[in-house]
């Protein structure tokens, strides 16, 4: 596969994806040889949403501020959990102690939506760790592959760091535990549940009860600011004892008063009153107060506005923007988008690459889906349905195409009924220092959930084609910003489809693909098995370029599984078949793993010419990333050949290489060689400076535990051990760190 370039892996790979290059756990952009994982350049993150008007909640707050200062004077890092139903006002309190903290914690601010009552399910807490990770300054490539390491590092980065941090709808304290930050940071949780078992971390919860009369009134009347409240006292309390003292309906039904400044207080308290009975007559569980509210706003929307409010309850994710609203109802969307804000229906995300971009409260999603259902016809519904997943299909192919422009991608096809040009287009910028590769990711990251969803509905909309496309046109982002579940899970899905509509294409490429996914999270018998089954697809269709490829991802699977011996014999089936089928860059790393190969088996005669050769054709085809890796393989077996003169010119060259490509797993492994050249040399100072940058590496990479970290350390070890029982004299080494030797 081509285009994905600094990897983290030994070997290297192409095939039925197309040429595209990927490594489980690849190591790219931002990679230092030496020092912190972040990058200390970047400013600190802004991620806290603003904050919104409260009432009546000081007690509350200075709750939790007592148990700052206790959890700061004792050393430890602040946990508070705030609970409550929905509505109540979990976010608004967390966000008005959270920002006047920010003063005194200068490092920045982080936040991310659990997604505990999200249709999709809670948010995947490895995948929000990881987008903390690069808040924080760690590039793509340096984010850890698993959960543990990744964990491991944000704790390091935040250990002297003041930063706070709010983990929004948290479902579980399972969810939470590994999002905590280390040192004296300070961390607000919101969750409809008390999470006891956060107590074991220091956790302090404060439960949020529903306001009294009085505060209720008090926020009606801050929402409409201008004396009805005053003229009219007893209308405004009964209209807070009708909203049950939750905020959320109190600022509902104060929206909608605000928008008639001519009418009574009286009116709403009226219909607000019809309608909590219709809703107990019904006997809908809980959240009376809330809906009731809500449906007398949605009553009094302007057509268009309650039309959008409707088809955005059909919507899969939490999340969207505009260009979203325009594609379900055209020109009118910014202006029904803000009556449904002005409303209170709506709630503006502050988001560094955009400021329209919106989401519901999960109550008011759960109402506009009943809406949806109730007031729009099933022709409309599917309609809208086949709308979003086409926009965020199209639109995740132009991100694709922005990050990977050279890729075979899968048929995008448009259908249905469906005008591609009545899409809209997304806002794919970059901004401040971004490239545009970098903006297209995030956009990619941002939207996943909202992708994920499309392709979990794909088949029951009647829509199979969405599952694989819009897998296939997300693909860049997988690999680059190690997002696994979303991974394999996609690509599972997409199988399913495309093996159910006969469409071998595509089962191939989410066979290959998914594939993939499994080595990069360390199951490499489950990719072997998809792999075959690629094979056997490719070998039926009659496809013997695709069948070739997958020699080369057979044998990764194979050498991941120790089984060398078939992994030798499958690179040099790839490495022979593959130019012959014009596919040369594809030939060329097949002959590099088999180098890699042969390196490991102890034939480095084999290795070295192997390599060279590789090294020469990745140059002849113009991918200079993969041609410094072979020159480093070829100057790691001439240090075990005991040529050392051309193994310092060969690693020498492939680390100057591949520092300048940021990629630090390889520099590592260059680095290892460097140290094994000193040591032949008799140059163990010069080694041990060797070892301890390949490390450093190999620790930033997330790589620590890989055969060559390991064999760095125990080498590093040794030196250091006879250092200390042999304490070297004044007299100089060998020679000069670099220095020609025998």
């Amino acid at each position: 596969m081509r285009g994905h370039e600094h990897s983290t892996n030994a070997n290297d790979l192409s095939g039925a994806v197309h040429g595209f290059v990927v490594q489980s756990g690849s190591v790219h952009g931002g990679i230092h040889v030496s020092g912190p994982a972040a990058r200390e350049e970047m400013p600190p993150p802004r991620q806290l949403p603003p904050s919104v008007r409260i009432t009546d909640r000081t007690e509350e707050i200075e709750a939790l501020e007592a148990h700052r200062r206790r959890a700061t004077e004792e050393g430890h890092p602040t946990l508070a959990v705030v609970s409550g139903l929905g509505g109540v006002g979990k976010t608004a309190v967390a966000l008005s102690w959270l920002h006047a903290l920010r003063p005194r914690f200068p490092g920045g601010q982080l936040y991310a939506d659990l997604g505990a009552q999200a249709p999709g399910g809670p948010a995947d807490p490895g995948e929000v760790v990881a987008r903390f990770l690069r808040a924080l300054g760690v590039s793509d490539g340096q984010v850890p592959s698993s959960l543990g390491e990744r964990v491991a590092l944000y704790r390091s980065l935040t250990a002297e760091r003041r930063l706070v941090v709010l983990l929004d709808d948290a479902a579980t304290a399972a969810q939470v535990r590994p999002l905590l930050p280390a040192g004296r940071c300070v961390t607000a949780v919101t969750s409809r549940r008390r999470m006891p078992g956060l107590s074991l971390d220091g956790g302090h919860v404060v439960h949020l009860n529903p306001l009294s009369t009085e505060a209720a009134v008090e926020l009606l009347d801050a929402t409409l600011a201008d004396g009805r409240v005053t003229a009219q006292p007893e209308q405004a309390r009964a209209l807070a004892v009708l909203c049950a003292g939750l905020p959320l309906a109190v600022r509902i039904a104060g929206a909608r008063l605000a928008a008639r400044p001519r009418q009574g207080i009286t009116t709403m308290v009226r219909a607000l009153s019809e309608e909590r009975e219709r809703l107990e007559a019904l006997a809908i569980e809980g959240d009376h107060d809330v809906r009731a509210a809500l449906d007398v706003s949605y009553r009094g929307l302007p057509p268009e506005a309650g039309r959008l409010y409707r088809l955005l309850g059909l919507h899969p994710g939490r999340e969207f923007g505009i260009p979203l609203a325009r594609t379900l109802v055209g020109d009118e969307a910014v202006e029904a988008v803000d009556a449904l804000h002005d409303a209170n229906l709506l709630v503006d995300i502050a988001d560094a690459s955009s400021s329209e971009r919106y989401r519901f409260h999960d109550l008011v999603r759960l109402h506009a889906s009943e809406l949806a259902v109730q007031d729009t016809c099933g022709e409309e519904r599917a309609r809208a349905l086949l709308r979003i997943g086409y926009h965020y299909l199209l639109n995740a192919g132009r991100a694709e195409r922005i990050v990977e422009p050279g890729r075979a991608s899968l048929p995008r096809d448009v259908g249905r009924g469906v005008d591609p040009a009545s899409i809209a287009t997304e806002d794919l910028d970059p901004v401040g220092g971004q490239t545009a590769a970098d903006a297209a990711l995030d956009w990619l990251a941002r939207e996943l959930p909202n992708l994920m969803a499309v392709v979990r509905q794909a088949r029951a909309l009647g829509a199979p084609e969405l599952a694989w496309q819009v897998t296939d046109a997300s693909w860049p982002l997988f690999p680059r910003r190690k997002v696994y579940r979303a991974w394999i899970e996609a690509h599972e899905e997409g199988l399913l489809a495309a093996e159910e509509e006969g469409e071998g294409e595509a089962v191939c490429r989410m066979l290959t693909s998914g594939a993939l996914g499994k080595l990069a999270t360390g199951a490499p018998a489950a990719g072997l098995a998809l792999f075959e089954r690629a094979a056997a697809s490719f070998e039926e269709r009659g496809d013997a370029l695709g069948y070739a490829r997958t020699l080369n991802y057979r044998g990764l699977a194979h050498q991941r599984l120790g089984e060398l011996d078939s992994a030798a014999g499958l690179f040099a089936r790839a490495a022979q078949r593959l130019p012959a089928l014009g596919d040369l860059r594809a030939g060329a790393l097949a002959r590099f793993n088999l180098a890699d190969v042969a390196l490991a088996r102890g034939r480095y005669a084999e290795a070295a010419d192997d390599a060279e050769a590789s090294r020469l054709a990745l140059e002849a085809v113009g991918d200079p990333y993969n041609a410094a890796r072979a020159a480093g393989l070829t100057g790691r077996a001439c240090v075990s050949l005991g040529r050392l003169d051309r193994a310092e010119r060969e690693l020498s060259a492939a680390l100057s290489a591949l520092r300048a490509q940021t990629a630090g797993f390889e520099a590592a492994r260059v680095l290892g060689g460097l140290a094994q050249l000193a040591e032949r040399r008799g140059q163990p100072r010069q080694a041990r400076q060797y070892y301890r940058e390949a490390l450093s590496l190999y620790a930033s990479a997330g790589r620590s535990g890989t055969a060559e970290a390991v064999e760095a350390g125990a080498r590093l070890d040794a030196l250091e051990s006879s250092e200390a029982e042999h304490p070297p004299s004044d007299s100089p080494e060998a020679g000069p760190p670099g220095a020609p030797g025998a």
